[in-house]
C-alpha cells in the first residue's frame, strides 16, 4: 500500500501553470526525499499533496488507513515553522509535550509511554538539555528543532518535512537523517522530505524524486532516482 499517491497532477498559481502531470507515491517504510532548483514549486506540490491547495487536474489520495489499520496520523513542518515570539510562555518540555494530546488525551496524564516518546524525541534534535528554557528565549534553529521534536512526539505515520534541517550544523543534519531513516525501516513510517542537503543525505535515503523542467515548460518530475 501506498500513503500517498499522486497522478497527472496539474497546477496553477490563478493563469500561470507551475506543475504539469506529476505522479509520485510514498509507501510505509521508505524514506524519500523532493529536490529541485530555486523556484521548483517543490512546497507548492507539497500543499497541493496535504489538501491545502487544489489542482487544477489529477488525482492525490492520502491513505486512510496505517499499515495496522488504524486511522492514519499525518505529522506535517512547513517552511519556517517556529516563528514564536520572545513573551511565548510556554517552556520547550510543555510545547512537545502537546504533541501527545493528539492521541485525545486532552484531559488525562500523560503516561510514561508519552513521556518516552518526549524524551526520544528532544533527544533527537539534542533539545533535551535545554527542556527547562522558554521558547522565547531560543534561537530559530533551536525553535525548528523543538517543533520537529513535537512532531516526532506525536508519533505518526507518515512525516511530510519541508526542509527541516535549516539552522542545524553537519553533525546534526546527519543525525537527524540517520533518525528519519530508523524511523522508517525499523518502524515503518513514510517520510517525505524537500532539502536541498541531497548531496549529504545519499547514503541515508531510499528514493530521489527531483522537480526539473525543459526549457518554456512547467516542472515536471522527469527524473527519480534510488
Amino acid at each position: 500500500m501506498n500513503y500517498i499517491d499522486v497522478n497527472n497532477l496539474t497546477f496553477y498559481y490563478g493563469d500561470e501553470p507551475v506543475l504539469q502531470d506529476i505522479s509520485y507515491h510514498v509507501s510505509p517504510g521508505e524514506f524519500v526525499i523532493l529536490t529541485g532548483e530555486n523556484g521548483a514549486a517543490k512546497s507548492t506540490l507539497i500543499r497541493n499533496t496535504l489538501g491545502l491547495l487544489t489542482p487544477a487536474n489529477g488525482t492525490v489520495t492520502i491513505s486512510p488507513n496505517n499499515i495496522e489499520g488504524k486511522p492514519l496520523k499525518v505529522g506535517y513542518s512547513p517552511q519556517q515553522i517556529a516563528s514564536f515570539n520572545a513573551g511565548f510562555p510556554s517552556t520547550v518540555l510543555e510545547l512537545v509535550q502537546s504533541g501527545r494530546y493528539n492521541n485525545g488525551k486532552w484531559f488525562k496524564r500523560l503516561t510514561n509511554e508519552d513521556h518516552e516518546h518526549v524524551e526520544k524525541a528532544l533527544h533527537s534534535v539534542s533539545m533535551w538539555d535545554m527542556r527547562h528554557k522558554r521558547i522565547g528565549e531560543l534561537s530559530g534553529g533551536q525553535k525548528q528543532r523543538i517543533c520537529l521534536a513535537r512532531i516526532f512526539a506525536s508519533d505518526p505515520d507518515l512525516f511530510v518535512l519541508d526542509e527541516p534541517t535549516t539552522g542545524m550544523d553537519e553533525s546534526s543534519r546527519r543525525d537527524f537523517y540517520r533518525l528519519l531513516r530508523h524511523s522508517a525501516h525499523v518502524h515503518h513510517k513514510a517520510i517525505l522530505m524537500i532539502t536541498h542537503d541531497h548531496e549529504d543525505i545519499k547514503e541515508y535515503m531510499d528514493r530521489h524524486i527531483q522537480l526539473v523542467r525543459k526549457e518554456d515548460t512547467e516542472w515536471r518530475c522527469f527524473h527519480m532516482s534510488s
